[in-house]
């Protein structure tokens, strides 16, 4: 077992993230130039992400919004007595 054990190490998910960016970009039929020119971000720094999973949080928040998935991000990070709130009350 590795210095993650069964969990991803930080790197997988990032590599992770940045394929799934290029799915829903596809599925947008959105180039990774009218990505750029939407979300804001330069497009060399969506190349390199697409490339390598390397990115600022700003940039990536970025292009989810640009993605209509920035609220995908909400529910991440949520202190478990908030989420377990969260998901009895279905809001």
């Amino acid at each position: 077992m590795g210095k993650y054990g069964d969990q991803k190490s930080p790197k997988e998910i990032m590599i992770l993230l940045s394929k799934n960016i290029i799915v829903l970009r596809k599925q947008e039929k959105m180039s990774q130039k009218e990505l750029s020119e939407r979300s804001g971000v330069a497009y060399a720094t969506i190349r390199k992400f697409e490339s390598t999973g390397i990115i600022s949080l700003e940039s990536l928040l970025k292009i989810c919004e640009a993605l209509k998935r920035l609220t995908d991000f909400e529910s991440i990070l949520l202190p478990s007595d908030i989420k377990r709130k969260k998901d009895l009350f279905n809001y």
